[in-house]
């Protein structure tokens, strides 16, 4: 694989770091800014707001920009944002600087997805994006922890200052690594739009957003499942998020051959996999030792579904996929807020801590009948889907400084 993916998958740490860090901060925040936990929750839902506005803004703007110009200038803004965070003197600035480092959050994934395939040959181009989508999965088990752990002994704003820094190192691995890239030929915001208005980019993001909803229907809860239920302490909760992460891991390094092979099948796989995986964990939560390894099947299942839908927007979009895999990322964020608060209404409802289990089991089960009706009408039409068939790519075995120098044919 090409040193180029390094780059890539440093940005991603960093903004995987950002984008969960906060979850752990809010009481300290909070104190600081002489705010409740509640109201300093808004924070989570700031950043999320940037990520939904921000991937289709960013990346009709940037359509004629070269690939690694537009890179670099979207972790400006990600470090722009988390500096600001940093200095925010008061709740409101703080809020505002969280929306302006998710900005860049979607756009980057998506321009960031058409740069990883065509850096390879055909074949290998899930694969590819699978190891940009690593720095996000690495940044749950190390990134957020000992961010998290930063702010609670420095100081909340030490943990954004040096989520900053991490900003420029990307900026600096981005310019160094990535080879000089044109804009998707015959690219432009109106064929973008018609891209993303095809129906199969339509139930793809249908399925992001439901099959996911069903990962966040629990995974927003897990902390409260693991002492409430499972009787962990609190000091363990860490851990317990680590697992998830650790399952992730796992699940991204499986996703890339797998959806290079056969990637309708393996999107299918997946939620069907993700849906059982719930159903088993409203048994498992209850018993200490089999409720850590469901939640790394769980952090897996969810995490397998990421690779294929990508590659399967890409490629419905065609010669136009940058705006369409960049909006994917926006799906995953209404998926984070729908799954979340509809296992809220399941727990307010009184139906217990278990209950986001099976909400989410039925939310994944809708992306599959999502995922299959798309494959069915993809049949109908006559079309077979190859991973990245369509994208175009620099020749594997140039290193970056050589690849600079090319062009994508």
């Amino acid at each position: 694989m090409p040193l180029a993916l390094l780059a890539l998958a440093v940005s991603a740490f960093g903004i995987g770091t950002t984008e969960f860090v906060m979850m752990g901060l809010l009481p300290n925040v909070a104190d600081d800014l002489g705010t409740s936990v509640p109201t300093a929750g808004y924070l989570v839902s700031a950043y999320a707001l940037g990520v939904v506005f921000g991937a289709p803004l960013l990346t009709a703007l940037g359509a004629r920009i070269p690939r690694k110009r537009m890179l670099i200038l979207l972790m400006a803004v990600f470090t722009v944002g988390n500096l600001a965070s940093a200095l925010a003197p008061n709740f409101g600035l703080l809020v505002a600087g969280r929306v302006l480092a998710g900005l860049p959050h979607g756009a980057f994934f998506g321009v960031g997805s058409v740069v990883a395939a065509r850096l390879v040959g055909e074949g290998r181009q899930a694969r590819a994006v699978s190891m940009m989508f690593l720095g996000l999965t690495v940044a749950n088990i190390v990134g957020v922890p000992a961010a998290t752990l930063l702010g609670q002994h420095l100081g909340w704003r030490a943990t954004f200052l040096v989520v900053a820094a991490i900003g420029l190192v990307a900026m600096a691995a981005l310019a160094r690594l990535i080879p000089e890239l044109p804009p998707e030929q015959g690219g432009g915001l109106g064929k973008e739009l018609r891209a993303l208005g095809g129906r199969q980019v339509l139930l793809g993001l249908l399925t992001t957003v439901f099959g996911f909803a069903g990962v966040f229907a629990v995974y927003s809860y897990l902390s409260a499942m693991a002492v409430e239920v499972t009787g962990f302490s609190e000091t363990s909760v860490t851990f317990v998020l680590a697992l998830f992460g650790t399952g992730m891991t796992l699940g991204v390094l499986a996703a890339g051959p797998l959806t290079d092979r056969a990637p309708r099948p393996t999107l299918y796989g997946a939620l069907a996999g993700l849906a059982a995986v719930l159903v088993v964990f409203d048994f498992t939560v209850h018993v200490k030792w089999a409720a850590p390894v469901t939640v790394v099947l769980l952090g897996a299942a969810g995490s397998l579904t990421s690779t294929p839908l990508q590659m399967l927007i890409m490629n419905k979009a065609k010669a136009a996929p940058t705006l369409a895999a960049a909006s994917n990322h926006s799906a995953f964020n209404l998926a984070n807020a729908g799954g979340a608060w509809l296992g809220g209404v399941a727990i307010a409802a009184g139906w217990g801590w278990t209950s986001p289990t099976l909400v989410g089991a039925a939310l994944a089960v809708v992306g599959l009948a999502i995922a299959v009706l798309a494959g069915s009408l993809d049949r109908g039409e006559g079309s077979r889907v190859v991973a990245g068939a369509h994208l175009e790519h620099v020749p594997q075995h140039q290193d970056a400084q050589t690849a600079g120098h090319t062009r994508a044919h």
